[in-house]
């Protein structure tokens, strides 16, 4: 159990280095990975959702109701900005039909699973982040279909109410599982989580092997263009968060819980409502398995920003309470 902490710690701390290393031998040398099958990807997603569901507690819906401004603020941005970035970016690039749709796919997606973790790491709001993630996951099933059908209706057939169910299936009832497993079986509970990092690592990073080994040759020929549009979607979402926070006047802490939360996607429901709804269109899965490599990157490296900014700030202060 001590070595599965250690190895849990060490996929944890090196996820995105990890998530690159995998995504670039699935590019590359896709028959290494081919054995992991795209219809893995439900199951494998299911299986990050339980865990994140492990990891609730009633505590964490304290937020919404101690603080309904904070989270309304955060799951407007969430619903408005990202989907909004994903349209203009295909319009911009002018992307083919099968890129677009997973782009807005990513956009119209919920909150990303790491975000509270980075958001810890930035020194920011971790209650804001945790009731933002949990709220806006909540709305998923509702939010994520109509905007879908919003911003992608006119170019193919959104079926709302099969993505409305595929979103219960694979979102909310294992985290529903997870959370009532918590709630009776704290103390096991308590252990696992030690071992969760690991597990849904493995879980993100076959996700990203299973859909990229199975693409290859296409990422190939359009690799550059779609990893552009997704950086971009991705820094934007940062920029756009922490902009409305300083607008509204909130707080370092808040406008860096509200940044990563919004540039933060769930990209793994993105790729499984690609690959469950648009089985089509085998590139609609790109997008979400770039944004899952890319946003652990990312995320790490504006933590790590707004961390020392906070950081410098503290040292600011101290030094004029001494003087």
């Amino acid at each position: 159990m001590e070595f599965l902490k250690k190895v849990s710690r060490f996929a944890g701390k090196y996820m995105a280095f990890i998530v690159l290393v995998i995504a670039a031998m699935a590019l590359f040398v896709p028959s290494s990975l081919s054995w992991i099958k795209t219809s893995y990807v439900n199951t494998l997603l299911g299986i990050v959702m339980f865990g994140m569901g492990l990891t609730l507690k009633p505590d964490d819906f304290k937020v919404v109701f101690s603080r309904p401004k904070d989270v309304l603020i955060g799951c407007v941005a969430q619903f408005t900005i990202m989907p909004l970035l994903a349209f203009l970016l295909t319009k911009v690039f002018q992307l083919p039909v099968e890129l677009a749709i997973g782009v807005i796919l990513v956009g119209t997606c919920p909150g990303g699973t790491s975000s509270n973790v980075m958001t810890y790491l930035a020194k920011g709001d971790v209650a804001l982040s945790v009731g933002m993630t949990a709220v806006s996951t909540v709305l998923a099933p509702f939010m994520t279909p109509l905007l879908t059908y919003v911003y992608a209706g006119q170019r193919v057939d959104v079926n709302m109410v099969s993505m409305f169910v595929s979103i219960v299936k694979v979102v909310i009832v294992p985290i529903a599982l997870g959370f009532v497993f918590n709630k009776l079986f704290g103390k096991l509970t308590e252990k696992l989580t030690e071992v969760l990092p690991l597990v849904s690592v493995t879980a993100i990073v076959a996700i990203v092997a299973a859909v990229v080994s199975a693409n290859s040759a296409k990422i190939l020929t359009s690799g550059l263009l779609i990893v552009a549009v997704v950086m971009l979607h991705n820094m934007l979402g940062y920029a756009c968060g922490y902009g409305l926070g300083k607008l509204l006047k909130m707080g370092d802490p808040k406008c860096n819980a509200v940044a990563i939360e919004v540039g933060m996607q769930n990209s793994g429901l993105a790729t499984s409502l690609a690959a469950t709804h648009f089985a089509a269109m085998p590139l609609a899965t790109i997008p979400g398995a770039v944004f899952s490599v890319w946003h652990n990157i990312s995320g790490s490296i504006v933590a790590n920003l707004m961390a020392s900014k906070a950081e410098k700030k503290l040292k600011v202060v101290s030094d004029q309470v001494t003087a």
